[in-house]
């Protein structure tokens, strides 16, 4: 059963954009926050973005802080994530995730729910 669908990814060249989305169930959405992981190959998975469940407040990696803007409606159940200025190091398999709290973000180990996950390549 998939609780997080994410789509919007594919190919752009650097310093291109891309806006990439994730929906859920309202019952999942109104009640944890939501972000973003990738995961390049041959590394390990690594934070991206993270909004808390009502948007006040949003946690960025320090590698896209200023770049990448997360955002969510909640008519929608959606979290989108805005992807401007990419560079090649953006080039990962971008997944949702979800969990009661903000600060759980910090790894991975603790989301609660995951998607399938969505190709971003970025090229010269």
């Amino acid at each position: 059963q998939v609780q997080l669908v994410e789509s919007g990814g594919g190919f752009v060249q650097t310093g291109g954009s891309l806006r990439l989305s994730c929906q859920t169930s309202a019952s999942i959405f109104s009640v944890n926050a939501m972000g973003w992981y990738r995961q390049a190959p041959g590394k390990s998975r690594e934070f991206v973005a993270a909004i808390s469940w009502n948007g006040n407040d949003a946690n960025y990696e320090d590698a896209v802080r200023g770049r990448f803007t997360i955002s969510r409606d909640n008519a929608k159940n959606t979290v989108y994530l805005q992807m401007n200025s990419l560079k090649a190091e953006d080039t990962a398999v971008y997944y949702c995730a979800s969990d009661p709290q903000l600060g759980n973000f910090l790894y991975p180990e603790n989301m609660a729910y995951w998607g399938q996950g969505t190709q971003v390549t970025v090229s010269s």
